[in-house]
């Protein structure tokens, strides 16, 4: 079993407020979710207006599925109007 957690920081600078920076957020999360089938969620930075973390949680039984997820999300959300400053990948480590 291969688990991966992508930890995705963002930048909204032309964010004005916490309704603005949801509406720019939605649709980076609801098209994780709907294209790539996986969970994600606002993990850090919710009362701010500018930024955002998000986790997005892969499980497969085959790591190149895994990568290979990763490697698309990553692509998506470089693509969306928003400033990415960080996305770190962590793995579970497993004693198999």
């Amino acid at each position: 079993m291969y688990v991966l957690a992508l930890r995705i920081d963002l930048r909204f600078p032309l964010s004005q407020s916490l309704k603005g920076k949801r509406a720019s957020l939605r649709p980076i999360v609801d098209g994780i979710r709907s294209r790539f089938g996986v969970s994600v969620a606002e993990t850090d930075h919710m009362d701010t207006w500018q930024r955002a973390e998000l986790g997005v949680a892969l499980v497969s039984g085959d790591l190149h599925v895994v990568q290979e997820l990763a490697d698309e999300i990553e692509r998506f959300v470089w693509g969306q109007d928003t400033e990415v400053l960080e996305i770190e990948r962590l793995w579970l480590e497993t004693d198999r």
